[in-house]
């Protein structure tokens, strides 16, 4: 084992866990992945609960009890849902206690299905920070355009947010801009900006998925020399545009009330080609004030084998931009990628979503107790 991971906190990348279940909380394994392999918070969408419930280990007692209530499936989800992130959030409390706030968080998603209504998704946001009720919980909302309203929204009560399915450069600045604003309507409302938190999760390797499958039907010897760029490319001019935004003039105001930056998280770092090496989204994306949110395999693959060699960011933006523009000559529309991308990913969180409806109903008919 190297010690790459105690080597990408000490570079300022904060790590965090891509999964959630009962067991992993019950087990001890989650504290264990605490206090052994650095990581500092947890991330949760709708398909790993799907995986995590229909899985079924460690929530036939609950399912019993809903179903003994009689209380629809969708509430039986939530209560579910948010007593793991309940749990989870206990287990990172000294984490969130010793970095004041930074860290030390667990993420819930907003159903997917709500991606397209601004006021359901505040109101889910809310209702989601209300039910948990632990002051480490980010309440993921997606960076749909119907999605950066209810993000200012949220903010501005004063509720910390994941920004989640971020693919794009432009929707990213467009992200921060609704941060901004959102800190800015708190700081008129009179609350404490130190206590506000966000994150913005910008996903990786779906990007390298999608543009190097475009490469391949391309099939020139160019368009393979371009494949496994495009991902770490994308993400690291996302990194400069968040230096830029949180250097400006508006931001200083904010920072002189002790506003916090919303960090960009690398999201979707599970290597999906086997021919890229399986630590390329964590060791090639290091630099100060990120988030690195990884698959158990991932984590477990950079702490065995991961060569951290400080920032890796920095200093390439010129290199980034000539890979994407690369890209863009070859007739491949990145403008088109990324929506389709966007697309895709909330059309998944909702099927996953569905699948839990579906599996979660059919336990609480089976557990139902007969009438006498």
């Amino acid at each position: 084992m190297t010690d790459a991971l105690k080597r990408l906190s000490d570079e300022g990348v904060a790590i965090w866990l891509d999964d959630l279940s009962r067991k992993r909380i019950t087990s001890g394994n989650l504290a264990e992945l605490i206090d052994q392999q650095h990581v500092v918070g947890v991330t949760t969408n709708p398909a790993i609960f799907q995986k995590a419930i229909s899985g079924g280990e460690g929530y036939g007692q609950q399912l019993a009890d809903l179903a003994a209530r009689k209380v629809t499936v969708e509430e039986a989800i939530r209560m579910i849902t948010t007593a793991d992130v309940r749990d989870a959030a206990d287990i990172l409390r000294p984490v969130y206690d010793s970095t004041e706030g930074q860290d030390g968080r667990v993420s819930i998603e907003v159903d997917p299905r709500l991606a397209h209504n601004t006021a359901a998704t505040v109101a889910e946001a809310k209702q989601l920070a209300w039910l948990v009720d632990r002051p480490n919980t980010l309440i993921k909302i997606p960076a749909t355009k119907a999605g950066l309203p209810a993000i200012t929204e949220v903010i501005g009560k004063g509720i910390s947010v994941n920004v989640t399915l971020i693919f794009s450069l432009e929707r990213y600045r467009e992200v921060m801009d609704a941060y901004v604003a959102g800190l800015e309507k708190a700081k008129a409302a009179g609350l404490d900006l130190s206590k506000i938190h966000s994150v913005a999760s910008f996903f990786v390797s779906r990007v390298d998925s999608e543009i190097d499958k475009r490469l391949d039907s391309i099939g020139t010897d160019e368009a393979k020399a371009l494949k496994g760029k495009a991902a770490l490319a994308n993400a690291r001019l996302a990194y400069e545009a968040y230096e830029e935004v949180f250097s400006t003039e508006r931001w200083a105001a904010l920072d002189k009330a002790h506003a916090n930056k919303q960090r960009p998280l690398w999201a979707s770092t599970g290597v999906k080609d086997p021919a890229y090496k399986d630590t390329l989204y964590v060791v090639d994306l290091v630099a100060p004030g990120t988030v690195n949110t990884m698959p158990e395999g991932t984590l477990e693959a950079t702490a065995d084998h991961g060569v951290v060699s400080g920032d890796t960011i920095r200093g390439t933006y010129d290199q980034s931009r000539e890979e994407l523009e690369a890209v863009a000559k070859l007739g491949i529309s990145y403008d088109d990628v990324v929506q389709l991308l966007e697309d895709e990913g909330v059309e998944k969180f909702a099927v996953s979503w569905n699948d839990l409806l579906k599996s979660t109903e059919a336990e609480l008919e089976r557990l139902a107790p007969t009438e006498a």
